[in-house]
């Protein structure tokens, strides 16, 4: 179910970026590649859980950690999820006529302001 549901908002989201609001695009896709790239891992962990136990065995200690797919599919879809948040938030506050902007929290976690409507 839960793949259903992200299917649906990937498929709508594509839409809105292609259709009604294309100069959005570079941060679906971003949030959807991250997302896809965490998914990738973890699948990979799943496929070759018990050969990567091994090879962790035998590499030091700070590259077996590396090699912890499944935790870093945690790491990649929290932040394609948030990218996508980000992304369903300035779609609904430009509908709404608000003016958001997206500004990097100490030049590189993005965040959005949204700036009150234009009066006239």
């Amino acid at each position: 179910m839960y793949g259903v549901l992200v299917a649906c908002l990937v498929m709508r989201s594509v839409f809105i970026v292609t259709w009604v609001y294309p100069w959005l695009r570079a941060l679906c896709y971003t949030s959807l590649g991250i997302f896809m790239l965490g998914f990738l891992l973890w699948n990979i962990d799943n496929v070759f859980c018990d050969s990567l136990r091994t090879s962790r065995q035998m590499l030091p200690p700070g590259v077996g950690v590396v090699t912890q797919f499944h935790a870093w599919w945690h790491i990649f879809t929290g932040l394609g999820s948030y990218l996508h948040i980000l992304l369903s938030m300035q779609i609904r506050s430009t509908y709404l006529k608000y003016r958001p902007k997206v500004k990097f929290l100490c030049g590189v976690w993005p965040t959005l302001h949204i700036e009150p409507q234009k009066t006239s």
